[in-house]
């Protein structure tokens, strides 16, 4: 077995994991954790999903459905386990962790600013609400009807891609 999958890399990466979602103190998605953990101590996506499933099972860290993504918080099982297990990270992982953290939170944070989502009202009817949030702060929203799920699923995909072209249009037209 490689060195970096031994029982003391192990033990180390899943602190690595509870460190960082410590620190996130919110609720992340795999793929945004793995943007954070992999450059630290360069984990592999299968791996780290492996980490993540035992940290799971083992009530560390909890799990559920937000708008059709797995999400993953600390629990406070977790947090008591990482006060008893901290020493076991290196100072060196720490410091890199703490820089890299800062600059993948900001690129993530960007990311999760602007969001759709489109909930089902009967079969033909879709609620779509298009949102804007700064610092925790919703600064734009629109709720707009869709007549399919198709239609529902374009305009939510559309917003995503291109908010930063259509929020200064929508915000012009209002204005004047």
């Amino acid at each position: 077995m490689e060195e970096k999958y031994n029982n003391n890399s192990l033990a180390e990466n899943k602190v690595l994991i509870l460190y960082i979602l410590n620190k996130i103190n919110r609720e992340i998605t795999d793929s945004d954790l793995l943007k954070i953990i992999s450059p630290i101590n360069n984990i592999n996506y299968f791996y780290f999903r492996d980490l993540l499933i035992d940290l799971v099972e083992s009530k560390l860290v909890g799990t559920y459905t937000k708008e059709e993504q797995n999400v993953y918080e600390i629990t406070p099982e977790g947090k008591n386990s990482l006060e008893l297990t901290i020493d076991m990270l290196p100072g060196i992982i720490k410091l890199k962790a703490d820089n890299i953290f800062k600059q993948e939170l900001i690129a993530i944070a960007n990311e999760e600013s602007i969001s759709a989502e489109y909930i089902p009202e009967s079969e033909n009817d879709y609620t779509v609400k298009c949102k804007i949030v700064e610092n925790n702060k919703t600064i734009f929203e629109l709720k707009i009807f869709a007549g399919s799920n198709e239609q529902a699923r374009k305009i939510s995909d559309n917003w995503r891609k291109n908010a930063k072209e259509i929020y200064p249009k929508i915000m012009n037209l209002l204005n004047n």
